[in-house]
Parts: structure tokens; C-alpha cells; sequence
């Protein structure tokens, strides 16, 4: 994990090498691409079984509903603590590097999710042959939950830095679309994973003991991901303000005391984003499969599973591709002008969405979640740039976690949550349609008002190429 900081003369050698620097920049793409892929399939994987097997298997009830509502929880657990990930790990991106932070993030949240994976059940399941803990297993579920959001909190951040550091100081919207292309690949990895354990095994056998193969699976994937990071490079942005001694020796308290403004809006400005992205692709398939549900799968929750996975595989590999497209028309037309149209497609699309899912057709159901997503990647692909955007260099990896993070205590983890007591205190199929979609309408609208609020920043100069100029001109 070590790598020691090149010096002044091989730095400003490396710096004036084109194929050198193309060539780390891919790698620095690649790391915060695979990387991020890997630890939201983790947080995916943990979302899809918090709908279908944690209520009976670690939150057991007289009520599904209230087993739901408490596995929904362990859930938005994680989300509560990411903000200390954020601040824990920025702090170190900012002091130490970025390179050696995401070895870290990765590690943790790899070891987290394999451990859930080896967890006893907290009761019996007839043909299982791992330990019962009762209240204890429900205890380490959620200790392992809140590392693994720790561990997701710093993600974010130090990819985002490592990436638009490394990136062509013209084209920074398509440079922060890689690290974003990290969560539709998680979620199709995830629902890849959740569609072989649904379609090989029963449901006796899969809270027996198929649930835990995806979480299993997952320390192959931190041992991939592990060696992708051990070959990126640091940032020449971060290696310059090592030399010049611009390192922030606080910069938690730098954040908080400077750019208090920026972190609240950037926390805001995700409300669009992620609120609706938890309730469309994790909810709907407890919606979908719940006894409330009186819609075209309500008859059969196997078609439902096997119908809702495959639509999020088609909506995830749509947001995979467009992300990147949309992260390089913002360098064309503007990432505000991106991000607005985000807004608003979700004010759109929020309350036709629920009404096509309580309809009696399978095929419009389908359809429906597979084009969910359209308002994400419209918001996505720009959205790093206009955080990471809002924080110098030596606070950079802090600010852009922790205001990134801080989302997820009012928008990301809650979401599910929000929209299943809706589901069960609002009577009748319109009215729970109503009720979720002015959820979300109302975070598209508070995310535009913070976007018009927010400073138009130039922090976001420092290139490879700006950093060479910058050293050419000090000799």
C-alpha cells in the first residue's frame, strides 16, 4: 500500500511525459471506476436482501410490515453513519493521499460485507446448518452494516479527487462520470447476483443459506479491486501541495468552518438524485411483493422477483451508459443546465411511475423501471464535478465526502423507509401512489432551489497539464 511520493525533478519528468500521463489517468479511471463498482454491488447486494430475506430471517414479527420496516432500517443505518466516513476518511485523503485512502475504503467495506456473509441467523431455518444467535446476530448485522457505511462514506470523495485530479481540465464532467459509473455497475453486479440466487435455489434454500453467497463473493471482488488501486498513481495535484506544503493539517474543521454553506447545498442538491434511485431500485421490489400490492404481480411474487430484477439490470446498464454520455454534453452545455433537466424529469415522471406500477400490465410495469433511472444519469454524470467543485485542493477529498455523505441522512438511507410507512399508513392504491410521488417531487424541487443558491466555483483547475505549467513557471 505504501508508495513513496516522487521528487521534484522525477515528478516534473513524469509530468512532461504525454504517454505517462495518459497512462495514469487511465489507471486512475479504472481504480475509481472498479472500485466503486465493487463497494456499491457490496451496498446493493445488503439493500435487495434487506427486502427479501433479512425480515425473517434477523428481524423476525408478528407483522411484516413491521419486520420490513425494521430491516429497511438496518438499511438506512449505514446511510446515518457515512457522513463520519467521510469525515474519517477525507481527513486522511486530504493528509495522506488519496492512492493509500481508497486501498483503505476498499478493505473495509470488502471485509464488512464478506463477514455478513459468515453471520449466524438470529432464528431457526429449517435446513440450515449455521449457529442461531437470536438478538445477537441481529447485533452484529447491524455493527457490520454501519463499518460497511463507513467504509462507503470515504469512498466517494477520495475516487471522485482521484479522478478529476488526473482529468483533462476542459472535459472535468466526462472525468467525473467514471468514479459515478460505479453504482449502475454495483447495481447490475448485485441484481445479477440476487437473479442467480432467486432462479437456482427455492426460497427455503435461499434463507437457508443462498443469501449469503453474494456477500461471500464479494471478498473475490475486493481482492480485484485491490489490485487495480495498487497500480494508480497519486494525484499530481495532491503531490504538488505536498511539495508546497499546502496540505491541510485540519481539514474537517476547515470544511465546517469555511464552506458550512457548500456542504449543506451539496447535501441538498442530492435529494434528486439518491432519494429516488433507493426507491427505485431497492423498494420497488418489496413494494411489488408486499401484501398492500394489489397490481399485476400480486398473484405471483416469484414472476414479481424474477420481472422487477431484470427491469433494474436493464435500468442499471442504461444508467451505465448514458452517465458518461450526459457527464460530456455538461462539458458542452453546462452541468447546471444538465442537473436542472435531472430535476425536472424526475417532477415528471414521479407520480406516472407508481400509477403504471399499480396497473394490471406486466409489460408497462416492466418498462417502467427499466427507463426509471433516466433522471439519475441526467443528474449523475455532472454531479461530482459540481461538488468536488465547491472545495479547494487541500480540503478537497473532505468537502466532497462529507457534503456528499450528508445526503444520505436525509435523502439516501431513509428513502425505502419513507416510502414503506407511506405504503402502510396511506389507504387505497391512489393514494399511496400520490403520497410517494409528491415524496418525490418535493425532492426534485429542493434540489433545484440548492443548485440555484449554489457558488459557482473554479476550484476544480488543477490538471496534470495546469500542475506542469505550474511547475515549469516556478523553476
Amino acid at each position: 500500500m505504501t508508495q513513496t511520493l516522487p521528487g521534484r525533478e522525477e515528478f516534473e519528468l513524469q509530468m512532461s511525459d504525454p504517454v505517462h500521463v495518459k497512462k495514469m489517468r487511465l489507471r486512475a479511471n479504472l481504480g475509481a471506476l472498479v472500485g466503486t463498482g465493487i463497494e456499491w454491488y457490496e451496498y446493493f447486494v445488503y439493500g435487495s436482501m434487506a427486502a427479501l430475506v433479512f425480515p425473517k430471517l434477523f428481524f423476525p414479527s408478528d407483522s411484516a410490515l413491521v419486520s420490513t420496516l425494521e430491516s429497511f432500517a438496518s438499511f438506512a443505518l449505514a446511510f446515518l453513519v457515512r457522513p463520519i466516513g467521510g469525515a474519517i476518511f477525507g481527513h486522511l485523503g486530504d493528509r495522506i493521499g488519496r492512492r493509500r485512502t481508497l486501498i483503505i475504503t476498499l478493505l473495509v467495506t470488502g471485509i464488512a460485507t464478506t463477514c455478513v456473509g459468515l453471520l449466524p441467523a438470529a432464528v431457526a431455518v429449517e435446513g440450515s446448518s449455521y449457529p442461531v444467535a437470536g438478538g445477537l446476530a441481529t447485533f452484529m448485522l447491524l455493527t457490520l452494516r454501519m463499518v460497511q457505511g463507513i467504509g462507503v462514506g470515504g469512498e466517494w470523495g477520495g475516487s471522485v479527487s482521484m479522478a478529476l485530479e488526473w482529468g483533462e481540465g476542459k472535459k472535468k464532467g466526462l472525468a467525473g462520470a467514471w468514479p459515478q459509473m460505479g453504482s449502475p455497475i454495483g447495481l447490475i453486479a448485485a441484481n445479477g447476483a440476487m437473479f442467480l440466487v432467486t432462479r437456482f435455489f427455492t426460497q427455503s434454500e435461499l434463507l437457508a443459506y443462498a443469501w449469503r453467497y453474494p456477500f461471500l463473493f464479494s471478498g473475490v471482488l475486493m481482492l480485484i479491486g485491490l489490485w487495480v488501486r495498487l497500480r494508480m498513481a497519486e494525484t499530481p495535484v495532491f503531490i504538488r501541495s505536498a511539495e508546497t506544503r499546502r496540505i491541510s493539517h485540519t481539514p474537517v474543521k476547515t470544511v465546517f468552518t469555511k464552506y458550512p454553506k457548500q456542504l449543506g447545498l451539496a447535501a441538498v442538491l442530492r435529494m434528486s438524485e439518491q432519494a429516488p434511485f433507493f426507491v427505485f431500485t431497492v423498494y420497488v421490489l418489496s413494494y411489488l411483493t408486499s401484501d398492500v400490492y394489489t397490481g399485476a404481480f400480486a398473484e405471483d411474487s416469484t414472476m414479481a422477483k424474477a420481472s422487477v430484477t431484470g427491469a433494474i439490470v436493464i435500468a442499471a446498464a442504461s444508467d451505465l451508459i448514458l452517465v458518461p454520455v450526459f457527464g460530456a454534453l455538461a462539458d458542452r452545455v453546462g452541468r447546471r443546465v444538465m442537473y436542472y433537466a435531472g430535476c425536472v424529469a424526475l417532477i415528471v415522471v414521479a407520480l406516472p411511475y407508481f400509477w403504471i406500477l399499480n396497473s394490471g400490465n406486466h409489460l408497462a410495469i416492466f418498462l417502467a423501471i427499466s427507463c426509471s433511472l433516466l433522471p439519475h444519469s441526467l443528474q449523475y454524470g455532472s454531479q461530482s464535478s459540481l461538488i468536488a467543485e465547491q472545495f479547494p485542493d487541500e480540503v478537497r477529498a473532505t468537502g466532497s465526502s462529507v457534503g456528499y455523505q450528508l445526503s444520505s441522512i436525509i435523502a439516501g438511507g431513509p428513502a425505502p423507509l419513507i416510502a414503506a410507512a407511506i405504503v402502510g399508513e396511506t389507504p387505497g392504491e391512489i393514494g399511496r401512489a400520490y403520497g410517494i410521488a409528491a415524496y418525490l417531487v418535493g425532492c426534485g424541487i429542493l434540489s433545484a432551489l440548492a443548485l440555484k443558491v449554489m457558488p459557482r466555483r473554479g476550484f476544480l483547475g488543477g490538471s496534470p497539464e495546469s500542475v506542469r505549467q505550474t511547475s515549469s513557471a516556478s523553476v
